[in-house]
């Protein structure tokens, strides 16, 4: 974990924590010195130096195969991750009523700056080094999700998950403002999820697929500033729980999916041509590769997820904040349509 821009995040700890912090913290061969919780962990400064303890609910799978991938990466020359700790009897993870704990090295550094284009080259090439040494491990000894061939079906349920939106809304006697505005953009971001997916159907997606089921390739899933941390000049991706069997364009085309949205970059092809180029320096990236990333890149997610947290999930923000979240959404129309243009060009001029 790291602190640049932690203190935000730093939350105020329960006595009940405390003493289960505590408890759970028996098993191991540390003298505690002050326990702060940060974002979903907790930063616990010790005799041995700063730890990080993070709670899993209902499975331990998720530490043994973060501990596995971790030693396994480091065989491989991979040392970018942060280590695990085994308490006293050995073991990986502490069960307290129903959670599960488990240990790792606090990595003290600061998050990376993605909004610096130089900053997220340099974390791109940290992936693709990832990739790299993923590729070369075994994964059966692993038990992770396996997403191969499920882009499609994620893109068709999104899909109708919209059609369920809009029928919400029509059956509601009062719509307030965000209501209105979400509806009337329904049809329109329906179509462009139509069309990403019929990019990723006329793509070599299954192919792909086959090639990556023989490998098992695996990807990170979450691979985003609070899980990249700059420690002097090295760089290290932490919180390993949402490793998944897919393809390693899932990890750059989600990152540049999300960074395009941000003011840096408005939908500018060509700094995300920078990006998919720095990947490339180091791991080079197919044309049919870039094809299917196109699909992801395209497909509305963001849109999809603003209306799943006011219509599924009723999230408990006010109207205002829903409303300038559709805006920023909506505002990089044009920008967007340009930048799939632009993608487009640059992929038919591509040569593996």
């Amino acid at each position: 974990m790291g602190d640049r821009k932690l203190i935000q995040y730093i939350d105020e700890l329960t006595d009940k924590e405390k003493n289960m912090i505590k408890k759970v913290l028996l098993n191991y061969d540390f003298k505690i010195h002050d326990i702060n919780k940060v974002r979903s962990a907790y930063k616990i400064n010790t005799n041995q130096g700063p730890i990080c303890l993070k709670k899993i609910n209902h499975s331990k799978t998720k530490a043994i195969n973060g501990n596995t991938l971790v030693e396994e990466l480091e065989k491989n020359g991979f040392y970018y991750t942060a280590k695990f700790f085994k308490t006293k009897e050995n073991y990986l993870f502490v069960k307290h009523k129903k959670m599960f704990f488990y240990v790792t090295e606090w990595i003290d550094g600061e998050e990376c700056d993605l909004n610096d284009i130089n900053e997220a080259c340099i974390c791109v090439k940290l992936l693709a080094k990832f990739h790299i040494a993923t590729n070369k491990i075994s994964t059966k000894k692993l038990k992770i999700k396996n997403n191969l061939k499920n882009w499609p079906r994620i893109f068709t349920n999104n899909l109708s998950d919209l059609e369920r939106y809009k029928k919400i809304i029509e059956k509601r006697r009062f719509r307030n403002d965000f209501d209105i505005q979400y509806e009337s953009y329904i049809d329109d971001f329906y179509n462009r999820g139509v069309a990403a997916l019929q990019m990723l159907n006329a793509s070599d997606y299954y192919a792909l697929s086959k090639e990556a089921s023989e490998k098992r390739t695996i990807c990170h899933d979450s691979f985003y500033y609070q899980n990249i941390i700059k420690k002097d000049d090295e760089y290290y991706i932490i919180d390993l729980d949402s490793i998944i069997i897919d393809l390693q364009i899932n990890d750059l085309g989600k990152l540049i999916r999300r960074l395009m949205f941000k003011k840096e970059y408005q939908w500018d092809f060509n700094k995300a041509k920078v990006l998919i180029e720095a990947y490339n320096e180091v791991n080079r990236l197919k044309k049919s590769e870039l094809e299917a990333m196109l699909s992801m890149i395209a497909f509305p997610h963001k849109f999809w997820k603003l209306g799943k947290k006011r219509y599924i999930k009723h999230k408990s923000w006010s109207e205002a904040k829903y409303i300038n979240k559709l805006n920023k959404l909506v505002k990089y129309d044009d920008l967007q349509q340009k930048f799939l243009e632009n993608y487009i060009d640059y992929v038919n001029e591509y040569t593996d």
